[in-house]
């Protein structure tokens, strides 16, 4: 536990070119192994096999020392209710804020990557995936959409779970002391979440401007009323609520050794 705080402090305390390169490429890791997966589950026809292979992303971006948002949601407000010196709730926002905004460059990037090689420069209509993931854009804003507020408060209860699951591999990743260790601890509860498909914001800042790219039927607003925001506080909600704070008020906070009768 005391690693996690430890962690959660230095990205306070992390300058503001440090912040966004790490996490411009985590964005951009994150994006690949998105395709990639998605690519798999296409043409084997197995969603469990491109669910089995998406962690890969996850596990190159931490063990490069990479920040996601879904990470800094859980570890740096540890920092803070540690009673950290000198971290604020200021330095909080701004760190969330660095990290977004590095994630969504990162993962943009690649989205017009790969819609660029998709398309043949934009030259065609990109083929059977670059369908498949504007259908998936569709899907994930205009059809939570058509279920009002209960659709709303779906996709928040999927980004719960999502980060719930993704910091336990983080968590579990930190804790070990070797690199298998961290590969293992990390796979399961990726696979996990891509499988179940739980809502990733990070995954989403590649996926829909992608699919947007591609002709998806929706719109920004769509997309940030439907999708990101109520998944950002959603994986806020599941890092920080069912991982972060269970973690430290049970291990780092422990009551005194007792003395046991000879």
């Amino acid at each position: 536990a005391v690693k996690l705080v430890d962690s959660g402090e230095q990205k306070v305390y992390m300058s503001t070119k440090d912040t966004l390169i790490r996490a411009y490429m985590a964005g951009a890791i994150l994006a690949l192994a998105a395709i990639f997966a998605i690519t798999i589950a296409m043409k084997t026809g197995s969603g469990l096999l491109g669910a089995a292979f998406f962690p890969v992303g996850f596990i190159m971006l931490y063990l490069l020392k990479f920040d996601l948002l879904t990470g800094v949601f859980t570890l740096v407000p540890l920092a803070w209710i540690d009673k950290r010196p000198g971290v604020t709730l200021g330095q909080i926002l701004r760190n969330w804020g660095l990290v977004a905004l590095g994630n969504f460059m990162g993962a943009f990037t690649v989205a017009v990557m790969m819609a660029f090689i998709f398309t043949y420069g934009f030259d065609t209509d990109g083929g059977a995936i670059a369908k498949k993931v504007a259908s998936i854009g569709e899907a994930r804003t205009l059809g939570y959409a058509s279920h009002g507020t209960s659709g709303w408060f779906t996709v928040f209860v999927r980004a719960i779970m999502c980060n719930w699951m993704v910091s336990m591999g983080v968590a579990g990743a930190m804790i070990s002391a070797s690199v298998s260790g961290k590969w293992l601890a990390m796979w399961m509860p990726v696979m996990l979440f891509f499988f179940m498909g739980f809502e990733h914001s990070i995954v989403n800042m590649f996926l829909f401007p992608f699919a947007l790219i591609m002709g998806g039927d929706f719109t920004i607003s769509d997309y940030l009323l439907w999708n990101e925001l109520p998944v950002a506080l959603g994986n806020m909600v599941g890092g920080l609520l069912f991982v972060g704070l269970p973690i430290y008020y049970t291990h780092a906070k422990t009551s005194a050794a007792r003395k046991l009768k000879a």
